[in-house]
């Protein structure tokens, strides 16, 4: 029987494919793919790791109390019957030579299967020994956990991916999960993956970016989705209409297919404008620029035509690595990698943004406080953690003496804040200038992203060189809605009159001041928005670079003189939403 899904669509498109399931119950759990030649030697691990535990648990029985309670004996024997369980293993070595999952992974797979056939019997005696399964998956877990890696959702470097897609070409897999954070995602975004869907999430989340930037259809918020799919269920993802269906008939299987295909021959169409130039017709010249995560982006970056990078989440060299932040030389080579990449072109280095739902593993306590959007992230952080910050900062400056370096500060809202940033940045340079380092001059912007910095920009204009319009953050903090709860997802309105009118003040103040300004949140690389930001005088666009093209196409196929004074009227009203449709 189909069954049919609602979330949020956050990636365009139609993704197919087989349903591999990542429950919250064993979220922390690493999920990597293997090589082909470590599947024996990852079956070995799981036999290893059962042989000790049983080891383990007839110790325990031989030399256990008389006085002990005959349940705890009877418990050690159900432990030791399931650990001895035949089908177990032959569903773990399943996982691992088909699917090439690890030994983590296998088991936290098959414990779902097995799971279900528990919760399906009868006899509520024997449906509570799934708590006892549970038990041993965890220990069994454990034991191998302890001969991994501390960055075991990583991929081994070699290939396993590469070898899941070429034996696993006519299978298309898809991800299911509870929740991904932004460092998962970009552990998944080379693998196998024709689309994911999660239970919770937002369209601007974190996550629901970097899952854009993979350029695969994706549903976000579509509550109950793990525990509903099972594994290897036919699943198709409705990016545009945010649903997910669940073993489809063959008839709407194949509906879907033909929009897979039609989408490609969309694509194909829109390469052509690959180097016409961004300008309106009535001569307006327009700036695209992109948003990059890691360094080697800048390859899409170029590939899509972009003149510079306005936006590098440097965040994600901090992701995923518990408490090791990168050192300076680390930082210092992913910089001047981005900026070869670039060829010449400007490279806008966000300086570290965490917080909300950007958390750094553990290593920012206030993550666990009832309001995180609202505590100490981004420049917050940043102040608060003096030595981490001047790192960053002459990490990003000595890469300034090889290019066009601009650097972004984000979610500032205070002067103070805006001082204490600048002699922060002078002191980087005094620390570079006693070890006789070179480095060289950047520009500074700041990232309008609250409405107190919106509504003060002309006095950020006194500071700095150029503003960013962070519309995901500016929109979460003006209608004081989570942007990744999916509960409130129906108020998050960039059309909200409030918002617009923030925007529209800040690129005013920046045009009186003669400073550039950007928008480099996700309403510039919307197409339905892109007639609007030009209307409202707005020259500079950043976006994933897969939306580079179709907002190219947008833009030179409007008068932007003609757009001003529309514009205005959708400032004007009472319900925007109504003008833009018209």
């Amino acid at each position: 029987m189909t069954i049919s899904i609602h979330g949020i669509g956050v990636g365009r498109g139609v993704g197919i494919g087989r349903a591999v399931v990542i429950a919250s119950s064993r979220a922390d759990v690493g999920h990597y793919f293997i090589d082909a030649e470590q599947v024996e030697a990852e079956i070995a691990r799981v036999y290893e790791a059962r042989d000790a535990l049983v080891q383990e648990i007839q110790l325990l029985l031989a030399t256990m109390n008389k006085d002990m309670p005959g349940e705890v004996a009877a418990l050690l024997e159900v432990h030791m019957l399931l650990l001895q369980d035949d089908e177990l293993y032959s569903g773990v070595r399943y996982w691992i030579a088909d699917r090439l999952y690890n030994a983590g992974w296998a088991l936290s797979t098959q414990f779902e299967r097995l799971a279900r056939q528990f919760e399906e019997m009868d006899d509520p005696y024997l449906r509570e020994r799934k708590a006892d399964l549970e038990q041993v998956i965890e220990r069994l877990i454990k034991r191998i956990q302890g001969e991994e890696s501390p960055l075991a959702m990583q991929a081994p470097a070699s290939s396993g991916s590469e070898c899941l897609d070429a034996d696993a070409a006519d299978v298309p897999l898809v991800l299911v999960a509870h929740d991904l954070t932004p460092s998962d995602m970009l552990q998944f975004r080379q693998s196998v993956f024709k689309g994911f869907v999660t239970d919770v999430g937002g369209k601007t989340s974190h996550t629901a970016i970097v899952a854009r930037s993979m350029g695969i259809p994706a549903v976000v918020g579509a509550r109950g989705a793990s525990r509903l799919v099972q594994q290897d269920d036919w699943i198709v993802i409705d990016g545009d209409a945010g649903v997910m269906l669940v073993n489809p008939s063959p008839i709407v299987l194949d509906e879907y297919r033909f929009r897979q295909r039609q989408d490609e021959l969309d694509k194909t169409r829109l390469l052509r404008m690959l180097n016409t130039p961004s300008v309106t017709l009535d001569g307006q010249k327009v700036e695209l620029l992109a948003n990059i995560e890691l360094p080697q982006d800048t390859q899409a970056a170029l590939a899509a035509g972009a003149v510079g990078v306005g936006l590098f989440r440097s965040e994600f060299l901090f992701m995923g690595r518990k408490q090791h932040h990168p050192d300076e030389e680390e930082q210092y080579r992913a910089y001047c990698q981005a900026l070869e990449g670039m060829q010449g072109l400007p490279l806008t280095i966000r300086t570290i943004d965490v917080g909300a739902d950007k958390p750094l593993d553990d290593s920012v306590p206030d993550l666990a406080h009832l309001n995180p959007a609202l505590g100490l992230r981004a420049i917050r952080w940043s102040l608060a953690e003096p030595a981490m910050f001047l790192t960053q900062l002459r990490a990003i400056l000595r890469a300034a003496a090889l290019g066009r370096v601009h650097v972004l500060i984000p979610m500032l809202a205070h002067e103070s804040e805006i001082r204490q940033t600048l002699q922060m940045l002078d002191m980087a340079r005094q620390q570079l200038d006693e070890k006789g380092m070179v480095y060289g001059e950047v520009l500074l912007g700041a990232m309008i992203e609250v409405p107190a910095a919106a509504l003060t920009a002309r006095m950020f204009l006194e500071h700095f060189d150029f503003l960013s319009i962070g519309t995901n953050d500016l929109i979460q903090y003006t209608l004081a809605i989570d942007r990744a709860d999916e509960s409130v997802a129906h108020l998050y309105d960039p059309l909200h009159p409030a918002v617009l009118q923030l925007l529209a003040m800040t690129i005013q103040a920046a045009i009186d001041a003669g400073k550039p300004v950007s928008v480099c949140g996700e309403m510039a690389g919307d197409t339905s928005f892109t007639r609007l930001l030009l209307g409202l005088g707005l020259r500079s666009f950043s976006m994933h670079p897969a939306q580079i093209l179709a907002v190219k196409q947008e833009i030179v196929r409007a008068d932007a003189g003609k757009l001003k004074d529309w514009a205005q009227q959708v400032l004007a009203s009472r319900d925007p939403a109504s003008l833009m449709r018209s």
